[in-house]
């Protein structure tokens, strides 16, 4: 779908996600909602609703005498939002290996993964583009497993939350070998997650997927100890506290 064909409020709700989650705002700015609106082309009222749904995610947050603020994060909230998905995508993993997942769903996580092996050994380098694509696949068919919808959910707003989604510092990283080296590790482990699922070995699938999501806290700790000039490059970094 293209930009023009979304509605006033979904035109908000992305444009405002993608501002704050870019940095173009600091931590603990107050939202122009004036100059905000007419950069997105919208009204004031769906980007208030937008607000709210932003609200919500903990990307901004409510200023007692009125409108937003954008919200700052310091590098345990980072940490403990990796582990809390990391938790809930466990959960999803050992529920599906104990309640059983369908031939097909199993097939499209395998058909993921191949798409992921065919981007790891893409002839000009890592295709961080379909790596991205088919590990946000995988990731999606993971908390789909789990049959409970309550689950899912919870995986999709966890997910919303800056450098905690299985896609947090995934692209523009093509220039540095820790990243390529732990894209090569991640899909060691995707398919073991895979492998204990379909074999019904529940705590093993748990451990796996909660040890898997630890892999974005280690990049995050690369980033800001080792390559902090990459910083500026990586969506949601802006928004950690420097301190």
């Amino acid at each position: 779908m293209s930009i023009g064909n979304l509605s006033q409020l979904d035109r908000a709700l992305f444009g405002l996600r993608s501002l704050v989650i870019n940095g173009e705002f600091e931590g603990g700015q107050r939202l122009p909602e004036v100059a905000v609106a007419k950069q997105l082309g919208t009204s004031r009222t769906p980007l208030r609703q937008a607000m709210d749904r932003l609200v919500a995610e903990g990307l901004l947050e409510r200023i007692e005498t009125g409108g937003c603020r954008v919200a700052t994060f310091t590098r345990d909230d980072i940490a403990d939002a990796i582990e809390l998905r990391g938790v809930i995508e466990g959960t999803a993993a050992r529920m599906a290996a104990e309640r059983g997942v369908s031939a097909d769903l199993l097939g499209q996580a395998n058909d993921a993964l191949e798409g992921i092996d065919r981007a790891l050994k893409a002839s000009d380098g890592v295709n961080f583009e379909c790596y991205v694509r088919r590990n946000a696949k995988f990731h999606a068919l993971l908390a789909k497993f789990s049959g409970s919808a309550l689950i899912r959910r919870e995986i999709e707003r966890m997910s919303l939350l800056p450098l905690a989604s299985p896609s947090a510092f995934l692209s523009e990283q093509a220039a540095i070998p820790d990243f390529q080296d732990s894209l090569r590790y991640a899909q060691r482990q995707h398919r073991a997650i895979l492998e204990a699922i379909t074999n019904r070995e529940g705590a093993r699938a748990e451990a796996l997927v909660r040890e898997h999501a630890r892999l974005a806290l280690i990049n995050f700790n690369y980033l800001t100890d080792v390559q902090p000039t990459l910083v500026k490059d990586v969506q949601g970094l802006a928004l950690v506290a420097s301190t």
